[in-house]
């Protein structure tokens, strides 16, 4: 057996089943890239599902590790270390926004929002606001595995496996502004919306809607929650997705690529929201480590002193042109869309994306396929447009492959009756 079909037998004896693996064995990486046991680079333009902000191996993230493993890698929440504040003042700095909760991963930070939101909403009726407990949440919306973060999760198949989940959660159709004015109400305790929605197939909230959000929260006390886990730190050309459409949440939550692949994430909320939180409401026992704060401290240090924010932009419009230049030469390919390096191209069979996958994986490239339709580009924000060139010329050559053999695959008949042909 190769060390591959060992990890796999064990992983199948012991592990809970999951997820659908790919059967390789990555053992590690060098910038854009990532190497199975064999020694087989892959381009990785799904960098962890969004977390490798630098890619593999970088210097700045070793030295961090390495340097702070020396020094302290824990101590509780009941003390204090040197990096939370530090860290805490490069988020205020980046978001707009003005305190933190510190947590291990996205899901968590987004629950700690949730939580806030009920808590702010309790503390406004006894000031004599009248506010409700209920939340309004969008279709095709991802916010994490969780109860509450589930809860808020617009598929049924992530959400009625675990039922009943939280109560009190209304979906809203996808930018559809007079559907949130007719189910918002002062029942209502937050909003909460994804400015770039990921898993939902990397589809950006429109304007219109994004300000009647703002508007409704701000006019019954409801906070505006954004989930940026996915979009934040930097992804998307600026540190947070909404910042493009100049809307500033009261809630926002940070994860994936906050620590550059050690797992951290953050809430942040205004002064005012805060102001519902006491000691002993809510905690961690690892969220904000030495660490993690450390390393997450030299990644947004990095991202600003290497200007990579303006080279996501640079790199990810090069990309999504390149997209647009594809989708004019195959039909297949029925929307191109993103922000910076959150891409996507949504094509019109949910059997050619599986295929296109499997095919990328084929000629050692990575992507991924969400919402059944959507093929996802989240690269590392170091990538280049030589990289971009190289995952391009695959996805031609896939699709070129497919059309020839549907096109070989028709009879006669069919092609004479197909109005598109010729």
């Amino acid at each position: 057996m190769t060390k591959l079909d060992q990890i796999r037998a064990a992983e199948a004896k012991l592990l809970l089943s999951t997820y659908e693996r790919n059967p390789i064995l990555f053992v590690g990486g060098e910038g854009v890239h990532i190497v199975d046991e064999n020694g087989t680079s892959y381009l990785d333009l799904l960098s962890g599902i969004g977390v490798n902000a630098l890619g593999y191996n970088h210097p700045v993230i070793e030295e961090a590790i390495a340097r702070q493993s020396r020094a302290l890698i824990h101590t509780s929440n009941l003390f204090y270390h040197e990096g939370q504040a530090e860290l805490a003042l490069r988020l205020t700095e980046c978001t707009g926004l003005d305190r933190v909760f510190f947590a291990n991963t996205g899901t968590e930070a987004w629950e700690g929002a949730l939580k806030l939101a009920r808590a702010y909403a309790g503390l406004k009726r006894t000031e004599g606001v009248n506010i409700g407990t209920k939340f309004l949440a969008l279709e095709q919306s991802f916010h994490g595995r969780t109860f509450g973060s589930v809860s808020t999760t617009y598929k049924a198949k992530y959400r009625e496996p675990f039922g009943p989940v939280v109560p009190g959660v209304e979906f809203v159709r996808f930018n559809d502004v007079a559907d949130l004015r007719a189910k918002f109400s002062n029942e209502v305790c937050a909003i909460l919306v994804e400015a770039i929605q990921g898993e939902g197939g990397v589809r950006p909230l429109t304007q219109q809607f994004f300000a009647e959000a703002r508007s409704l929260a701000t006019s019954t006390g409801a906070l505006l929650i954004v989930d940026e886990i996915q979009a934040g730190m930097g992804r998307t050309g600026k540190w947070c997705a909404y910042q493009h459409y100049g809307i500033q949440p009261d809630v926002t939550t940070l994860a994936k690529p906050l620590a550059g692949g050690i797992p951290l994430g953050a809430m942040l909320c205004t002064e005012e929201a805060a102001r519902a939180i006491h000691a002993g409401m809510h905690g961690t026992t690892f969220g904000g480590g030495p660490l993690a704060c450390a390393v997450a401290i030299a990644v947004i240090d990095h991202i600003e002193k290497e200007n990579l924010m303006a080279h996501a932009t640079e790199v990810g419009d090069y990309f999504q042109q390149q997209l647009r230049s594809l989708a004019a030469r195959h039909n297949a390919i029925v929307d191109v869309r993103g922000k910076g390096l959150m891409l996507a191209a949504e094509l019109d069979s949910a059997d050619l994306a599986k295929l296109t996958v499997s095919e990328m994986l084929k000629r050692h490239i990575l992507i991924n396929c969400t919402s059944d339709t959507v093929l996802r580009f989240l690269p590392p924000y170091i990538l280049e447009r030589a990289h971009v060139d190289t995952a391009i010329a695959a996805l031609d050559e896939i699709f070129t492959e497919h059309a020839n053999a549907v096109g070989t695959a028709q009879t006669p008949t069919q092609i004479l009756g197909d109005p598109n042909h010729g």
